[in-house]
């Protein structure tokens, strides 16, 4: 029971933190959330703190104020692990910025931090709504060589891209090597194709 009160007394404190950070002004928007971050992180996050604000932040599709948290960890040089990248992925993608997302996707690799099955999906999500299909495929590609297992996620979103980009040989390719793979589809990947 312990464990939970701490857990939901985490979560709240982190709701409270990310409702304060989007209330900020856009004046001086930047010393005000280094500043909110700051007083609420002492001592600096642990890196289960700074992935929940990640995903909070990323959740309510704020781009924007996301970017300022990282950047406000990259000044005070806290570590920023494979959760945190991928909710910032994942912000890009929930905005459409694709470019962004795969330039944090490469800032990972650069960083050797692991990138997994959430990291592609995230990045090849951004191509997708960016309309950016041959991107999303060589990302596809890229996590075999990456070592990270496909998923019925990453199927499916490489199939939306693919789709959307109306490359229907793509499409059936990609049913054809789901089908002989060990991922388990489901109406989410037909729904995509």
């Amino acid at each position: 029971e312990n464990g939970e009160t701490l857990s939901a007394s985490q979560n709240e404190q982190t709701r409270s933190l990310i409702e304060t950070l989007l209330r900020l002004k856009e004046s001086q928007r930047e010393d005000r959330v280094f500043a909110t971050l700051d007083q609420a992180f002492p001592s600096g996050p642990d890196p289960r703190s700074s992935a929940r604000i990640f995903n909070g932040l990323a959740k309510k599709r704020e781009l924007d104020t996301t970017l300022l948290a990282l950047s406000w960890h990259e000044k005070n040089n806290y570590e920023l692990n494979s959760f945190c990248y991928n909710a910032v992925v994942g912000a890009c993608a929930k905005t459409g910025k694709w470019i962004l997302a795969l330039h944090f996707f490469s800032v990972m690799v650069q960083c050797k931090v692991d990138s997994d099955t959430y990291t592609f999906s995230g990045a090849m999500s951004a191509c997708e709504r960016g309309g950016q299909w041959k991107k999303a495929l060589q990302l596809f590609s890229a996590m075999a060589q990456s070592r990270v297992e496909s998923s019925a996620i990453t199927f499916s979103t490489a199939i939306s891209a693919c789709k959307r980009g109306d490359k229907w040989q793509n499409v059936l390719q990609l049913v054809r090597v789901m089908a002989q793979s060990k991922v388990e589809s489901d109406t989410t990947i037909f729904n995509a194709a």
